[in-house]
């Protein structure tokens, strides 16, 4: 009769080994920083706030806590993932020499926040440069989405106040470029606000749309081919009169709140003016619709402003509002785009929806909450998170294809970044050697191998 030793082999575990390397596919990350310019861009950036005879680049820290945090850190003290592997990372700062630097940045303000986004709007140009096809500009226009999130603090931080939705904490407005169906996003705005800030206040869409806008090429920062998508909480007069003002002409797609008046409006749709909604691959969506209201509902908003509505058979169990009518959900979205059918316009706004998931991609990626006391300095925290969501972004966008492109930073982690390697060291050359049995070694080295042969910035 054998004896049972339970489901899992049972191994020795000694301390010692020297030549294995952990978060070896972080060198995907690395390789992406090296031909995007990222370094040297950030450190140029940087350059003022360094002391004189100080051993680490202001650059370079920043960097290490932003490759950590794009690893899976979520607190400074967490870039000891990185010091722990000089062959794959550098030297990397101390923990005081990090918060020395965040104190120092977060002391300077907007002079040093403004130093860190020109810099990273410098990148994303030669970034989009390289990845030409698969650039989200590669249709010749942009699609920047912006949407509040709920941060949770656990303990009383400068500017944490209550929130709309009963917890305690900030609600920052962040802005993303969406890359379409075959690719994910990226980060171009991020507003700090306390946790009482309301969702639909102009100035704060304003000024996420400015330091969105400030973050795309040149070309993309006024006309119509900028498109700039919102919910509900973009839809007021100041804000739409912004984004048509005569000189920006940017295209919007802004969702809308169900007035009385737009209430009655659509009560007055007759049966033979809505058309059938669609999906994205061109099927009819069942049991939803979408007509284009007009007259006295539109007094007030800029010219040439187009209301779209869409009604849909609630789901099962779903609850109807006050505003829905005859049995049906109503939304609502005004938007400036002509020539166009009401029912693909109404799909465009739709897949708004897609800023879900990169909010979803951001609280697994420094997000899940604000680790530092003031606002100051989680100004710069989530400056590093925007930096850490880049790299998610373009290291797929310019390495991964097929379904691994849309990979989201969790399982990037888990199949990409977490594989093992022995580091073998032969004359004056160090080789980093995956292990072979990983599933996703293959993802890898063809991703190394595509980034390997991306010129070299400069």
């Amino acid at each position: 009769m054998k004896k049972r030793i339970g489901s899992y082999p049972r191994v020795r575990i000694e301390g010692g080994g020297r030549t294995v390397v952990s978060q070896a596919g972080g060198v995907l990350l690395v390789e992406t920083v090296r031909k995007a310019g990222l370094d040297t861009a950030i450190s140029a950036a940087l350059t003022p706030w360094r002391k004189a005879r100080a051993v680490h680049d202001p650059g370079k820290i920043l960097l290490d806590v932003a490759l950590t945090v794009a690893l899976g850190g979520d607190c400074l003290a967490d870039v000891a993932m990185l010091r722990a592997e000089p062959a794959v990372f550098g030297p990397v700062a101390s923990d005081p020499t990090v918060s020395r630097l965040i104190d120092t940045l977060a002391a300077s303000g907007e002079k040093a926040l403004r130093a860190i986004r020109a810099a990273r709007a410098e990148v994303r140009r030669h970034v989009w440069r390289l990845a030409d096809r698969e650039a989200p500009d590669a249709g010749g226009t942009v699609t920047v989405d912006l949407d509040g999130v709920l941060v949770i603090a656990h303990s009383d931080k400068e500017d944490a106040a209550p929130t709309w939705k009963r917890t305690y904490g900030h609600h920052p407005l962040m802005g993303f470029v969406d890359h379409g169906s075959g690719g994910t996003g990226e980060p171009v705005a991020a507003l700090l606000r306390p946790g009482n800030a309301g969702s639909n206040t102009a100035t704060d869409h304003i000024a996420a749309a400015q330091l969105a806008l400030a973050q795309l090429p040149k070309k993309y920062r006024r006309g119509r081919r900028t498109l700039i998508r919102t919910d509900s909480a973009g839809g007021t007069h100041d804000f739409v009169a912004w984004l048509a003002q005569r000189g920006r002409w940017l295209s919007y797609s802004v969702g809308m709140v169900i007035t009385e008046q737009v209430h009655q409006q659509v009560l007055k749709v007759p049966a033979s003016a809505w058309t059938a909604a669609v999906e994205a691959d061109g099927e009819i969506r069942d049991g939803a619709w979408v007509a284009e209201l007009t007259g006295d509902v539109l007094d007030g908003w800029p010219q040439g402003m187009r209301l779209i509505v869409r009604k849909e058979r609630p789901h099962p169990g779903a609850q109807l509002r006050l505003t829905d009518a005859d049995g049906m959900r109503l939304t609502c979205f005004a938007t400036n785009t002509s020539g166009r059918p009401i029912a693909e316009l109404e799909l465009r706004h739709r897949l708004r929806a897609r800023a879900e998931d990169r909010i979803r991609a951001a609280r697994a990626t420094g997000l899940r909450n604000l680790p530092l006391h003031r606002t100051a300095q989680n100004r710069i925290w989530l400056e590093i998170v925007q930096i850490a969501l880049d790299l998610l972004a373009w290291m797929p966008m310019l390495a991964l294809t097929g379904k691994a492109r849309l990979w989201e930073p969790r399982r990037l982690r888990l199949r990409l970044f977490t594989a093992a390697g022995q580091l073998v060291t032969t004359g004056r050359r160090r080789i980093l050697r995956l292990v072979l049995h990983w599933p996703w070694t293959g993802h890898i080295t063809a991703a190394l191998d595509r980034l390997g042969r991306l010129p070299n910035p400069g």
